[in-house]
């Protein structure tokens, strides 16, 4: 029977595990209010595009425009209280040259005005302090970038632990990979990670750029990044990806996937074998590795170097006379080789 058979050769078989990882921009702040109150204005929706000190919410800022007001009118009154201190110790300046009052009377009115002094200058502080407090209540972007999710509405009361939005830069992310602490110890930088999408096609080829020292408690998971380029904005924030880590590489056969016959859930394929009268088709029992592209990677039960019947399988039986025809190999679109039929 005449058969086309491919010359089985070894190939650099990566060990990779795939991962669920979530995308985050390497660029983001989060917005938190810098005192408590209630929301009264949003100035921004999500998506907008924002610049550096553009208002994003208003706090209601009646309680504290009041408290600046007390704090002016209480700075005002001690102006006045200083004023007279300064008359009384210029009079008692005089009067001590004159021989009228006593050095301690002079002392007394030095203290006076000196005390006067300090609190109104303590005064002016608090005032300060209580304006720069004001302006917490308008919240503004700190950076240049698109708002995120807005969890809060006009009338909540908000705390100074309280999520408001998020700014986020366009571009550039991090892909956060969970991995199990079991494999942690593999686990370093510079690996290779491929980030796929929900039908298997690479989006981005990048490696791990950061460990953590830590295993998190809850889910007993190592927390590994990846930075991700995004010229074209392709990929989003917050976006999940199946992330395949490379661990390491070694040399091993892979066969073409339609070549495999499986009978009882095992793995068989044939292979032409010269007996000295001819070649003979063989039958042989294999264990099977991860696919990669159209190949499988042959774990045992077949070498380098062995001839693969590739068509007519279904018509051989082991043992059969066939006639061996070399298949051609073509170049497919991820730069793997395969035999025509």
């Amino acid at each position: 029977m005449p058969v086309q058979v491919r010359v089985v050769q070894e190939i650099r078989v990566p060990e990779t595990t795939e991962y669920l990882s979530v995308l985050k921009s390497r660029q983001s702040a989060v917005i938190n209010p810098q005192v408590e109150g209630q929301v009264t204005a949003i100035y921004v929706k999500s998506g907008d595009q924002v610049s550096a000190g553009t208002p994003l919410l208003q706090i209601d800022p009646l309680k504290q425009q009041a408290t600046v007001s007390s704090q002016e009118a209480a700075r005002a009154a001690q102006e006045a209280t200083l004023r007279l201190a300064k008359v009384n110790l210029d009079r008692a300046q005089k009067l001590f040259a004159a021989g009228v009052i006593s050095k301690q009377d002079l002392d007394n009115a030095q203290s006076t005005y000196d005390a006067a002094e300090a609190q109104l200058k303590a005064l002016a502080d608090q005032v300060e302090q209580q304006k720069v407090e004001l302006h917490y209540y308008k919240v503004s972007a700190a950076a240049d970038g698109i708002v995120g999710d807005i969890p809060v509405h006009v009338g909540d009361r908000v705390q100074v632990t309280t999520l408001l939005t998020t700014i986020d830069l366009p571009g550039a992310l991090e892909a956060y990979i969970y991995v199990p602490a079991d494999r942690a110890s593999s686990l370093k930088l510079g690996l290779p990670v491929r980030l796929l999408d929900e039908n298997g096609n690479s989006v981005s080829d990048t490696s791990i750029t950061f460990v953590s020292p830590q295993v998190e408690t809850d889910t007993q998971t190592v927390l590994a990044k990846a930075a991700v380029e995004n010229p074209k904005a392709k990929l989003r924030i917050a976006q999940q990806v199946r992330a395949q880590v490379t661990w390491s590489s070694h040399e091993g056969p892979v066969i073409p996937v339609l070549a495999v016959q499986r009978i009882n859930g095992q793995a068989f394929v044939f292979v032409a074998v010269n007996e000295g009268k001819g070649s003979v088709a063989r039958q042989k029992l294999l264990k099977l590795g991860d696919t990669l592209g159209n190949d499988y990677e042959v774990l045992s039960g077949l070498k380098a170097g062995e001839h693969l019947i590739v068509s007519g399988t279904q018509f051989l039986q082991d043992g059969a006379p066939v006639a061996e025809t070399i298949a051609q190999e073509t170049k497919q679109s991820d730069g793997k080789t395969t035999g025509t039929r």
